[in-house]
């Protein structure tokens, strides 16, 4: 059987609370008294509860992480950096899968079942109202990779996605492209909106070329494929297509591939993300940079300073992106 509170407490000849008190984070305890009851706990491969602890404590250390796009391979990057960060903080994550949820209530009630801390939806397609639904129940929140606003009703870390639309047409620009396309993730996502709001504005500075747009049903490689295959067979391609994501765009090179094309010389790809397997070799996609080890490094510092203090005033915090140079859009001219 494990070892208990009260074995420890009898190898060290120190009562229980005292034990306790060792284990507990901020309780009184002295150095001697420390070191003697973490000598007993030592020799007898004494671990503490920490469920049973968070009845006295109040806190159970539990960080809900929210997601629902678990075909994005990022999410795979952002949940191991994610559960690193929190376990670095002493934290735990409890991994929240809401792919097929609508309602914002449904995972408030969830989560409170389960007495978290905090919680950090990391989805940059999942509404406001879902986090906004958390703060309104007074559990503190911080949305990863959510929509910027000026004024945010609860913490916001990510990106300006209209900046990146601006900075993927710019890019066609340098390359001499005429006739371009944005082929974005599910028209109902805001990094979607954003992302083409931003690519058209810069755009309309340049009357002498032509935008088309389409939308694909999720940021996965299928729906990315299906997407362009669909737009190959409608008639001729556009030169050159801003995917508005990395995983799509893999999707459409796998397209392009079978349809007998070449890129970047029949057609040019810029994704956005530069998740890990953008740069393998046979893939060598031209992509935008998203800093996603900042974004998250900033959220797990929000969500630990909610922790002590809950009404924090919000704040929206922007990383920069950058534009990285690989294979799949032709030279500047």
């Amino acid at each position: 059987m494990p070892a208990t509170l009260k074995d420890v407490a009898e190898r060290a000849g120190v009562s229980r609370s005292a034990v306790s008190r060792t284990f507990t984070d901020g309780a009184s305890v002295s150095g001697k008294m420390r070191r003697k009851v973490e000598k007993a706990a030592a020799e007898l491969g004494y671990s503490p509860n920490f469920l049973a602890r968070s009845l006295t404590t109040r806190r159970t250390k539990l960080i809900g992480l929210i997601s629902n796009n678990f075909h994005n391979p990022i999410f795979l990057e952002v949940f191991d950096l994610f559960t690193r960060k929190l376990q670095e903080r002493d934290l735990r994550p409890l991994l929240v899968n809401l792919s097929d949820e609508t309602d914002p209530e449904n995972s408030v009630r969830m989560l409170r079942q389960y007495s978290v801390d905090g919680v950090v939806v990391a989805s940059s397609t999942l509404p406001p109202g879902f986090s906004k639904a958390f703060r309104d129940a007074g559990v503190p929140v911080v949305h990863s990779f959510g929509r910027y606003s000026t004024s945010p009703q609860v913490h916001v870390v990510g990106i300006d996605n209209r900046e990146c639309g601006r900075m993927a047409a710019q890019a066609f620009v340098e390359r001499g492209y005429k006739r371009v396309a944005f082929l974005g993730g599910p028209e109902s996502a805001t990094s979607t909106q954003d992302r083409f709001a931003g690519f058209q504005d810069a755009l309309a500075a340049h009357p002498d070329m032509t935008l088309t747009h389409s939308f694909a049903s999720a940021y996965s490689f299928d729906a990315g494929r299906a997407e362009m295959q669909r737009l190959l067979q409608e008639g001729p391609p556009a030169e050159a297509y801003f995917c508005g994501d990395d995983v799509l765009s893999i999707g459409v090179l796998s397209a392009i591939k079978d349809a007998g094309l070449a890129v970047p010389d029949d057609i040019g790809i810029i994704g956005l993300n530069d998740m890990e397997m953008a740069a393998w070799e046979n893939i060598d996609l031209t992509t935008i940079r998203q800093p996603v080890a900042q974004i998250i490094n900033s959220s797990v510092e929000l969500i630990v300073a909610m922790l002590d203090e809950p009404d924090r005033y919000p704040e929206a915090r922007l990383f920069p992106c950058t534009l990285v140079e690989r294979g799949t859009l032709r030279p500047v001219r």
